[in-house]
């Protein structure tokens, strides 16, 4: 009777055999590469399968990268508006600083022409009540502010304190409809008074015959009566004059020099008459502000 299962050589010998040949083999592909073509066509084989097994892994590694790139993308995003933001303001601060160096620099030209004392004070609040053109600044009685000073701008004649604190003071404006300044015609040096009419950027030219030297473009400066304005500053230009045969009196319109509505600072004035407070030749609030 045949055994059912015939047994071969032993493990052992089988791995001493595969062992021996795997040696050869090895040494006949390192002397002569004559196991290059089978190992080719191996790797062409074998490459599909290395392919789907690492295709998890590479899928893995792409959506990971893919997700850091685009939370690196956001970040930098985030961190660029926020540059672009600060650089704006930076640009609006300096832009911001350019034009208040200007201004500055026009009132420091102004003072130089100025023979009296001169201090520069700064807008804090504007009085927006119609008619009614009040501003307050950052200078009071401890800066030697006294009722009634005169303000100026680079353009001109702006206003008068009358209402003084001790580390501010309030100033009526030459557009005002209860301020009145003497004027006069730089060209010839006829008088007036420019009186405010609520508007910004109108002043009343009352009281002067229809035969009086006065025409559109004509200077009006501070003429020095009533002891508030040193003599010699622009007031207005005079932009209309109507006269009609039928009044007695021309009706002339002027544009304040001074930039009432833009200014941001002002020139505090200490006529060369100031003495102990006030003017010397300074009257009453009501004299020099009400017609």
């Amino acid at each position: 009777m045949k055994p059912l299962f015939i047994q071969g050589p032993s493990i052992t010998t089988r791995l001493v055999v595969l062992v021996i040949l795997s040696s050869l083999m090895m040494a006949l592909d390192h002397r002569q590469n004559h196991l290059e073509g089978i190992r080719s066509g191996l790797s062409l084989l074998i490459y599909p399968l290395q392919y789907i097994v690492n295709l998890p892994v590479a899928a893995t590694h792409w959506v990971s990268d893919s997700l850091s790139s685009r939370e690196t993308l956001l970040e930098e995003n985030d961190r660029l508006k926020l540059q672009q933001t600060l650089f704006e303001a930076r640009l609006q601060k300096l832009q911001s600083l350019k034009a208040e160096n200007q201004r500055l620099r026009e009132l420091l030209q102004s003072s130089k022409k100025i023979s009296e004392r001169v201090l520069i004070g700064e807008l804090l609040s504007v009085d927006l009540e119609p008619f009614t053109r009040q501003i307050v600044i950052n200078k009071g009685s401890r800066n030697e502010v006294y009722l009634g000073q005169p303000l100026m701008d680079a353009g001109g004649a702006m206003g008068q304190i009358v209402h003084l604190g001790l580390f501010s003071s309030t100033a009526m404006l030459i557009t005002d409809a209860n301020h009145a300044i003497p004027v006069q015609v730089n060209r010839n040096g006829l008088r007036a008074i420019a009186l405010g009419t609520g508007a910004p950027d109108k002043l009343d030219i009352p009281y002067l015959p229809i035969s009086a030297d006065i025409v559109e473009g004509d200077l009006l400066t501070t003429s020095g009566l009533g002891g508030r304005f040193p003599a010699g500053y622009p007031v207005a230009v005079v932009t209309e004059i109507i006269k009609d045969p039928t009044l007695p009196y021309a009706v002339i319109s002027a544009m304040p020099t001074a930039r009432l509505e833009q200014a941001r600072e002002v020139l505090l004035i200490w006529p060369t008459q100031y003495k102990d407070g006030q003017a010397t030749t300074a009257q009453t609030p009501s004299e020099t502000v009400q017609p």
